[in-house]
């Protein structure tokens, strides 16, 4: 007897019924009183501050976290070079007798990759204080071990025969490898480097909501006191150059590097990182950052072993597990099953259309903004967690999904329409289902982002491992510190591991391969 397998157009539709206990636990913990507050929110954002000092402040906090983002950036992404090469099979085939250091670097640059850069951020804060460095140091160890991991990769699935073949020439080792990587090098730090500064960006506004300065400090700010036509100022600046920024994007991925020679391409690329490492640092400078000045460390009391025991027996690991799991699942539910579920409920070129509007709006708020503003009418949950990240990250997933079908062809769902079938039925059939496999390999890849991201929704929250993290730190108890934080890594590389098997066996079925 078969078993029956769910098509994959089936699948993305599935996860949403992660909404039912969502809702039902929101509602139990539901109170009236901050509707109004919610409605007044939603209402600020056609009438946002126009008053000069807002401006001002909100166009300060931009370049700030620009200026940091671009320098985080730069940095992450030269190292996420070097160590991505020392890190790929490739590169150790021509010196095979080393060939255990690559592995040796790649296995290691799981663990600061599987910690999110909030959690390097509160970290570096207790050792550095608020510095400048902080942020730029919490970005920099995530981004550069997953740039890493994303060059090694890309390196190891091209053909090592044109290498041999150099080899075989006479060339030494080292121009061989120069003459056989450098091609395949530039055209991945082109896609996936521009599309990590974007994430930079998102990533030093979040650094933000947690005291690190820039525009998250301002969006902050608002919230708490109320302020909500100073808020949007906020949010629609960052959203103007979010959408400048990726319309750059585009036409950097669209960019023919066919027609440069290998020479012009490195010395393009060198120089666009040099003059961008520049700019950030001059920006920091004009914005009276002490970037220069030496760094004064907190040095720490490393907690002995009984310590760590006895902080281990305290802690409710398990529980704190099974939430920050349960958190991921849920959230990634509403995340990967809202966009196509309205897709069908509201088929059409103008719903589609506004539906790429609500996605914009989501993805906008930050996750811990996101979980304040819920934390008015209910109780602090594992729903509202969830709810917070699922917002965020819907927003992403329909903006991908809707950005593909916009650019699909469109001739089975004429066909099947034409045959005088409903709009539903020819939207699933002739618009999800050819996007169904490549939807889905994304939405695992945005699971393992999601479970990342707990860290900072806990923290605000009140739930997860998170939650733990925020509140071992303000006891200054590094033993628990130590705990939570190796228990997140732990969870995290379980997670990638889990998520990319699952990336890897929708891909196979998919005609499309995104980074974003």
């Amino acid at each position: 007897m078969k078993l029956i397998k769910p098509v994959s157009t089936l699948l993305t539709l599935i996860p949403s019924i992660a909404y039912i206990p969502i809702l039902i636990e929101v509602i139990k913990g539901f109170h009236i009183g901050g509707l109004n507050i919610i409605f007044l929110f939603i209402s600020s954002a056609i009438k946002p501050s126009f008053n000069q000092e807002v401006i001002k402040s909100a166009w300060e906090g931009l370049q700030i976290t620009i200026a940091i983002a671009l320098t985080s950036w730069v940095i992450s992404i030269l190292i996420g070079i070097l160590l991505g090469v020392l890190s790929s099979d490739l590169f150790w085939k021509s010196i095979p007798k080393f060939a255990y250091l690559g592995k040796l670097i790649k296995y290691s640059l799981a663990v600061p990759r599987s910690i999110h850069e909030v959690v390097w951020g509160l970290l570096f804060i207790q050792i550095l204080g608020l510095n400048i460095w902080v942020a730029i140091i919490s970005i920099v160890i995530p981004y550069s071990a997953l740039s890493a991991r994303v060059i090694s990769e890309q390196l190891d699935s091209f053909d090592i025969q044109p290498l041999i073949a150099i080899k075989q020439t006479g060339s030494n080792i080292m121009s061989s490898l120069i003459t056989s990587i450098l091609p395949k090098l530039i055209p991945i730090i082109s896609t996936y480097g521009s599309y990590k500064f974007e994430c930079a960006i998102r990533g030093v506004t979040l650094l933000g909501i947690f005291g690190l300065g820039g525009i998250g400090t301002e969006l902050y700010l608002t919230l708490k006191s109320f302020e909500f036509n100073e808020m949007w100022t906020c949010l629609w600046m960052l959203w103007l150059v979010m959408i400048l920024l990726e319309k750059f994007i585009r036409f950097i991925r669209n960019y023919s590097f066919t027609n440069i020679n290998l020479k012009n391409s490195f010395i393009i690329s060198i120089s666009i990182f040099s003059l961008s490492l520049l700019l950030g640092i001059s920006w920091l400078y004009n914005l009276n950052f002490e970037i220069f000045t030496s760094i004064s460390f907190s040095y720490l009391n490393l907690p002995s072993f009984v310590e760590i025991r006895n902080g281990f027996n305290d802690l409710p690991l398990l529980k704190l597990i099974i939430t920050t799991i349960l958190i991921t699942f849920f959230a990634s539910g509403i995340a990967i099953g809202t966009p196509p579920l309205l897709l069908l409920l509201f088929p059409g070129k103008f719903s589609l259309k506004v539906q790429n509007l609500i996605w914009i709006f989501f993805r906008l708020i930050p996750p811990p903004l996101t979980t304040i503003l819920i934390l008015l009418f209910t109780n602090p949950n594992i729903s509202v967690a969830a709810l917070s990240l699922g917002i965020t990250h819907m927003g992403v997933m329909g903006r991908l999904l809707t950005d593909n079908i916009i650019n699909q062809e469109k001739n089975i769902y004429r066909a099947i329409k034409s045959n005088g079938s409903s709009k539903q039925s020819a939207t699933l059939y002739g618009i999800l289902a050819p996007q169904s496999n490549s939807y889905l390999a994304y939405g695992a890849y945005r699971s393992d982002v999601i479970l990342k991201e707990t860290a900072i929704i806990g923290a605000v929250g009140g739930v997860g491992l998170g939650w733990q993290l925020q509140e071992s730190l303000s006891s200054f108890d590094w033993a628990q510190v130590i705990i939570v934080t190796a228990t997140f890594s732990l969870l995290t590389i379980s997670g990638e591991f889990l998520f990319n098997t699952s990336q890897n066996y929708w891909l196979k079925n998919s005609t499309n391969n995104f980074i974003s």
